[in-house]
Formats: structure tokens, sequence, C-alpha cells
């Protein structure tokens, strides 16, 4: 099997808030569950992180308790991403500080930029740091795709952009990308339901919210698929399908906060705008929750 350096799963982390403050301990101790369980990667303050909601402070302090906290036993992937070019370089420099072992850079958001735009705002902050960079594409929440054409470019002019998310729910345009880029650039799941099928398609791992609360489980399917093992990883995929899928019942991160409070592991609280799960979602989560961890 060829050497990916971010092949596997890495969970995008929630950040566990109490009476409206960041609970560091509780942070503490969700890292040291998915350390425990073998993930491959830790992505804190990206979208599941509630990164719109937290100061710069929270946002600089989450990425410094998650690296501590990781040791060196994980890579810490830092969500960094910003529609202010100069914010973004910023917060990237300050992960690479940090002791960040890349950075996770979603696509500006809201002020819909042109590609040629996007090329320069990606480069920009490329150019102002050393560590490797992963692209974030998605549409659904920033308005804009990253084509493809300013994908391959950037892997070009930029040898510290090295790899992207992909949370566009295309099959195809994993193939697209997979056809356009060299072999050494890495393509990530966004989107636990479709881990397999971009995997099928060429992607090396997942970007994962599920393994939050199941990180052993999403790591083995993911580990699985990559020796050669895509019967078990199938199986794996299809028992756990319906948590995949009700974790996204309302906004991200809602109902994985809710599934890792019913667990024990950390509060519900959100922050405003984001709030609690209505009842009936509520209680369909409940109920697969306890099936698929039951079956």
């Amino acid at each position: 099997m060829p050497t990916f350096t971010f092949a596997g799963a890495h969970t995008a982390l929630v950040t566990p808030f109490r009476n409206g403050c960041l609970d560091e301990a509780a942070l503490t101790a969700l890292i040291e569950n998915q350390i425990r369980a073998g993930v491959s990667g830790l992505v804190p303050a990206g979208t599941t992180g509630e990164s719109p909601t937290l100061s710069h402070e929270e946002h600089r302090r989450v990425i410094e308790v998650t690296i501590q906290s990781a040791a060196k036993r994980s890579l810490v992937i830092a969500g960094t991403g910003s529609n202010a070019t100069s914010e973004a370089v910023e917060l990237t420099k300050e992960a690479e500080k940090l002791g960040a072992d890349a950075a996770l850079l979603v696509a500006p958001y809201y002020n819909k930029p042109s590609p040629e735009g996007l090329y320069r705002h990606f480069r920009n902050v490329a150019e102002a740091v050393s560590i490797p960079i992963i692209l974030y594409n998605i549409p659904s929440r920033c308005g804009i795709e990253i084509p493809i054409s300013i994908t391959t470019r950037l892997a070009n002019d930029c040898p510290n952009i090295v790899a992207i998310k992909e949370a566009g729910g295309s099959v195809d345009r994993v193939n697209q990308l997979r056809a356009a880029l060299s072999k050494k650039f890495e393509i990530l799941s966004g989107d636990d339901s479709l881990t397999l099928p971009f995997m099928a398609a060429g992607a090396v791992g997942v970007i994962s919210v599920a393994s939050n609360i199941i990180p052993a489980q999403v790591q083995e399917m993911v580990q699985c698929f990559l020796h050669g093992n895509q019967r078990h990883a199938q199986s794996i995929h299809q028992r756990y399908y319906p948590l995949f899928r009700d974790l996204f019942l309302e906004p991200n991160p809602v109902p994985i906060k809710a599934a890792l409070a019913i667990s024990g592991l950390c509060q519900e609280d959100v922050r405003l705008p984001l709030c609690e799960m209505s009842e009936s979602n509520r209680k369909t989560l409940v109920d697969t929750l306890s099936n698929c961890m039951s079956s």
C-alpha cells in the first residue's frame, strides 16, 4: 500500500462548552478518548468545533489544548480558514507556531471571490507558512466551490498545499480531482456517509464528525478499506450508516453534541445562533444511537 501523510480517520473535534465558556477539561477528555481509539488525526476549530462563534483567543486556545493533549500521539490539523485572507494568514501562522502538523483552510464564505481571488487567497496563506495545507471544499456552507482547475494550479504552484477535504457530496468530482491531480496529492472525505464511495474513487480517508462518538469504528472502517478488506469496511459502513445520516438531522454540530451528551462525554451546549435539537429529532437520534451501539 502506498504511504500517504493523511491516510486514515481524522476527527473534526467538537468544542465543549459549559455555561457558555470553553470546557477545557471536557476537551482534554475527548482528546484522550480519541487517542485511545487510535484515530490518525484531530481537527480542532473547524466547522464541527463551532469556529464561527469562537473568539480569537478561544480559537487559539482550542488548538493549543489539542496540540498539548495529543502530545504527538496523533496528527493535529488546525482549522484556520477565514473569509478574510489576512485573518486566515494570521490564524495559520499562529497554528504553526503552536506546533500544529497541518492546517485546514475552508473556502472563503459569504464574499464569494472569483476563481482568481480563491487562488490568491490560498496561495497567500500557503506562502506565509511551511506546514502542509489542506484545502476544504464545502459549497453548501460557503456558497462557492473550489474549482478543480484552481485546486490543480495551487497544487502545482504551492508545494505545501498537499490535500483537499471534499465535502461537495459528489463522487464524480472526486473522480475528476483524482484524474487532474498527481498521485501524491491526497483527497479526504468530508462526509461520513460518503467515505467509502469517495475512497473507491481515490480518497485516502475522512475528516469525520461521527468519529467524535465512534472513533475506533470509523478508523477501523477506513483502515480496512486501505488494506484491501473492503467487505469488512462495507459491513461497518452499513452498521453505522443510520448514525452517519442522523448526525445531520439538524445543523452540525448540534446532533453530534447531543450524542456526546447522551454518552456522558460533554455538555450539549452550543452557541447561538445554533440551539438544542427539537424533541422529535432528539428521539430519532437517541433511538439510532442505541440501535447502532447494540447491533
